[in-house]
């Protein structure tokens, strides 16, 4: 009889690589998977699996707890959803590295890009370290409820080489570029999974300058490719507006061809129905060519969350809300349920800068109230336009009232992203593409408007078992597309599928049970900032090299989780 750590027996078994699945036993020892199959052995611990799932812990590409890494031991929302590895720096933007006197630039990058309260930066982050590696030797000496992996970030480097002139995205010298080049270097060589940047307006600090890298020249991209090239490993993540998507695109695949490194690219549907298929053809292209590029591509709607308790609401601007925004949330409501203050609010317009915003919200038309657990494929009827009209009511009167039901804790859900066809078939195709990857998730982002890093719950429930308007997509598929592919993306191969030899990262799952929960606010970061926070029903355990950190949805003690190098 061999003696293991532990046995997981009797599980339904989705090993991450595509195959069905089968039922069997996982031994693991010494934080890695030692056996798989009908084992007679004996473990100093059992887990029953019988009637559950179990699958590879998930691996989330796209995440931003670049500071929360550095005062957090749990990278929640993401730890809620059986993620067992992510991958933060992503867009070109994060805290390395950094000159003492650029600490308050790239706060107020990540606040305007990544909606990180300023005031929670500032008393969270100790900054002791000035270069990547420094900071890199921080986050090694912490310990995770997940494996982290850090990547370069354009802004940060553009700004510590360049000061000002980076900030203020002047074309960087060819002494610039040296430089770049070394560090780039450097970074990788100090376990940096790879460089990211930004080349999209809408990434602004929040003193609405736009993000460092965004006219980043052809030379200067090619430059930090070198540097890639030079470490000889690391993979390119990059996002960009492609406005002339055939100079843009160019630009991409010189970076790939000078590198000879992996990039990945921020793919979703946008306004135009089809605009994406264009940037996913030019990706198969190079693809086919030999390169390797992939589009990053989400499971279900890139939407904003609306209300009192969020960062923005329905009149978010407008004067007269205006006025009492700043109040305490019970006397907010109060003031605004004044019928003067009503009538003066509803007869203002959105003003600059939430136009945009206003626009997607289509006259109500695209607004939907969150349910438990969340719709994220609503129809139109059950939009906030269509139930005002079934009620006799004016839109904005309607939401407005609607707003202020719950004690104010409402949540509006407005799509602006992969849901210009008021369905999900967009998704399904790129989650299909065998040029894509699942990404895109945002953990650690966009803390008070978006909750998306509970994407991986999405990803198999709804396709996996809840879709009822359209085709859904078979457990295995999806499986294999955030644990093999995800983590092989970024050149981590010793995860990602249940194998012996495999760390032990491993997910049991009621999947019958499994749902996203409706997200809600709470106060837990640094200074009682408040953030966005969505969890799950259905996670019986969660393994990160073998040790239990997470038991039927609640944290254990166990902190496995180490920063990857």
């Amino acid at each position: 009889m061999t003696q293991f750590d532990t046995i997981i027996r009797g599980g339904s078994l989705i090993d991450g690589t595509g195959a069905k699945a089968v039922t069997a036993d996982v031994a693991i020892d010494d934080g890695k998977i030692v056996a798989v199959g009908n084992l007679k052995a004996s473990a100093e611990q059992e887990i029953d699996a019988d009637g559950a799932l179990v699958t590879p812990g998930f691996v989330d590409v796209h995440t931003h707890y670049d500071g929360q890494a550095t005062w957090a031991n749990r990278m929640s929302p993401s730890s809620h959803h059986g993620v067992t590895t992510v991958v933060m720096g992503n867009c070109g933007v994060g805290f390395a590295p950094v000159r003492p006197t650029d600490h308050d630039m790239l706060v107020e990058l990540m606040e305007g890009v990544e909606d990180i309260p300023g005031v929670a930066l500032n008393e969270g982050l100790s900054w002791e370290w000035e270069t990547f590696p420094e900071y890199m030797d921080f986050l090694s000496q912490r310990t995770f409820d997940m494996d982290i992996g850090a990547q370069l970030p354009h802004a940060a480097l553009r700004v510590y080489v360049m000061g000002q002139r980076g900030a203020d995205r002047e074309p960087a010298t060819a002494e610039d570029i040296a430089l770049m080049r070394s560090l780039t270097t450097q970074a990788i060589n100090a376990g940096a999974l790879g460089f990211t940047s930004s080349r999209t307006l809408n990434h602004r600090s929040s003193r609405g300058e736009p993000t460092p890298s965004l006219k980043a020249e052809l030379d200067e991209l090619r430059g930090i490719a070198m540097g890639m090239r030079d470490a000889g490993r690391g993979v390119l993540e990059m996002i960009s507006d492609f406005d002339d998507l055939e100079e843009e695109f160019s630009f991409l695949t010189e970076m790939v061809d000078t590198s000879g490194r992996p990039m990945s690219i921020s793919l979703a549907q946008g306004i135009s129905p089809h605009g994406w298929r264009k940037l996913l053809g030019k990706i198969q292209t190079a693809s086919e060519s030999g390169r390797v590029m992939r589009g990053q591509v989400a499971p279900r709607p890139i939407g904003i969350l609306l209300g009192l308790t969020t960062t923005l609401n329905p009149f978010t601007t407008r004067p007269a809300y205006n006025e009492v925004a700043h109040l305490p949330l019970e006397k907010r409501i109060a003031a605004l349920r004044d019928p003067e203050r009503k009538a003066r609010i509803l007869s203002e317009g959105p003003t600059k800068g939430f136009q945009r915003l206003f626009g997607a919200m289509a006259q109500g038309g695209k607004v939907w109230l969150m349910e438990d657990p969340p719709d994220y494929e609503p129809t139109l009827e059950k939009s906030l336009k269509a139930q005002a009209s079934a009620a006799g009511r004016d839109t904005w009167d309607y939401i407005y009232d609607l707003m202020l039901d719950n004690q104010g804790k409402n949540i509006f859900y407005t799509p602006f992203a992969n849901y210009a066809d008021n369905n999900l078939d967009c998704c399904r195709e790129m989650i299909l593409n065998e040029h894509t990857i699942m990404g895109l998730g945002d953990g650690g982002a966009h803390v008070g408007t978006i909750c998306d890093a509970s994407f991986i719950t999405s990803l198999l429930t709804h396709w996996g078992r809840d879709r009822t308007r359209g085709e859904r997509i078979d457990l295995p598929t999806l499986v294999r597309r955030q644990t093999h592919d995800t983590a092989r993306a970024v050149g981590l191969t010793d995860r990602g599928t249940i194998a012996a030899g495999m760390k032990a990262d491993v997910n049991i799952i009621d999947f019958q049970a499994l749902k996203v929960r409706l997200p809600e606010i709470v106060h837990d970061l640094p200074a009682g900032g408040a953030r966005l926070q969505q969890k799950a029903d259905g996670y019986l355990a969660t393994l990160v090299s073998g040790q239990v950190t997470y038991r039927n949805g609640e944290p254990t003690d166990a902190l496995p989780g180490r920063l990857i190098r």
